[in-house]
């Protein structure tokens, strides 16, 4: 029986992270696989070594064809974030893993890790990380050059963001470690090794936001109120979208942002990209997303143009289709994910009508809600109700087994 490829963690201190038969088994193997500095502690090793470069599947496909004793370095626990979940899938393997950046840069600290929040920005786009991490009292982040601890700091500031005191670990294990505790504003213009780790830990509380936001709330044109869609209204179409974590959302006609906002809220691990033609609600979207920290994309123009460059969607809702309604049902109803709902809101029995036929014509599934809502309103010490505009919800969807 061929022996099993091992994948072993290791330290930034090199050998002296490693248990002596951990030690054992990289010396009884023919081929040493790994990064160059992880390959760079073992020179005296006699047998072949092999540099990781480029892609992973490359790599598995050459020690596919290997029948010798084989083990992989990788940096820390290679389960977490690191090459050993990748290999795990593709090749018979056994891990054993070191200690992870998380768990050594919590230990500096002096602070339990089994209640914090991991993100990763290795590799990724600081977009969106806002929503990902608002309200949360103690946050890790994987950075990158890019990401580094000033970006972030920055990034975070640009929203607001002050709540939090930052415990910046670098080099952990190695010669040059350094950690320290910051707050987000002397982060901003401070340099770090490329290797590190962020942890964010609240120092004080916020306001928090759940859907349902009070429509005063919103920047919006003045003295011209209105035109967003109302708090009672955004609840129900948000209900009719049936968002998850991790939804791709399209709001055509964003206007202040407020749907787009309260997407962000729900699919805050997703994507939200959103559509406005006039000039003023584009900048009242933007102080929107700022106050509320949310940071969807948000492009100005005349739906469907534009739409192209979005990431195809699991939910779309149309606030407003500026007479262009059957050329952008039929973008939306063609890039709609299977599985996705589409939302528009009408005020008009025409705009009903065209709406409908054109989901139908689509091959589309419809269902429709009337929404007549009063609002109380005090007269001197009394009570009388003020009604909203009715608003037809129109809901629609791919038809069941297409």
């Amino acid at each position: 029986m061929t022996e099993k490829m091992k994948v072993i963690g290791i330290g930034d201190d090199g050998k002296q992270s490693l248990l002596p038969v951990y030690e054992k088994w990289i010396y009884e193997s023919d081929l040493l696989v790994g990064g160059e500095r992880q390959l760079s502690f073992f020179k005296d090793f006699t047998g072949e070594k092999k540099v990781i470069k480029g892609g992973l599947s490359s790599l598995v496909s050459d020690l596919k064809r290997e029948n010798r004793k084989i083990v992989v370095l990788a940096s820390g626990d290679p389960l977490f974030y690191g090459i050993g979940s990748y290999l795990a899938k593709k090749l018979d393997v056994e891990v054993y893993p070191y200690l992870s950046s998380l768990q050594q840069a919590f230990a500096r600290m002096n602070e339990s890790w089994q209640d914090a929040d991991i993100t990763s920005l290795h590799g990724r786009s600081i977009k969106g990380l806002v929503q990902k991490i608002n309200g949360k009292e103690k946050i890790a982040l994987l950075t990158d050059e890019e990401n580094s601890p000033s970006q972030i700091a920055r990034y975070l500031r640009s929203f607001g963001v002050s709540e939090y005191k930052a415990f910046v670990a670098e080099n952990l294990g190695g010669e040059q470690e350094r950690c320290a505790f910051y707050s987000l504003e002397e982060l901003e213009n401070m340099e770090f090794s490329p290797l590190n780790i962020v942890i964010l830990k609240k120092t004080s509380k916020v306001k928090s936001w759940t859907i349902g936001i009070d429509d005063e709330e919103f920047h919006q044109r003045k003295p011209e109120k209105g035109l967003l869609t109302k708090k009672e209204i955004r609840t129900l179409s948000l209900s009719e979208l049936k968002l998850s974590k991790n939804s791709v959302v399209w709001d055509i006609g964003t206007c202040t942002g407020s749907v787009a906002i309260e997407a962000c809220l729900i699919a805050n691990e997703g994507q939200v990209f959103a559509i406005e033609k006039n000039d003023h609600d584009l900048e009242n979207c933007r102080l929107n997303m700022r106050k509320f920290r949310t940071d969807f994309t948000v492009v100005q123009g005349k739906a469907p143009e534009h739409l192209e460059a979005f990431p195809n969607p699991d939910a779309i809702f149309i606030g407003g289709t500026a007479g262009g309604m059957e050329e952008i049902l039929s973008v939306c109803c063609s890039r709609l994910n299977k599985g996705g709902r589409i939302v528009l809101n009408a005020v008009t029995i025409e705009n009903l009508y065209q709406a409908v036929e054109g989901f139908k014509r689509n091959g589309f599934e419809v269902n429709i809600t009337l929404s007549q809502i009063s609002r109380s309103k005090p007269i001197l010490n009394l009570t009388r109700f003020d009604a909203l505009n009715p608003i037809y919800i129109i809901t629609a969807q791919h038809k069941e087994g297409e």
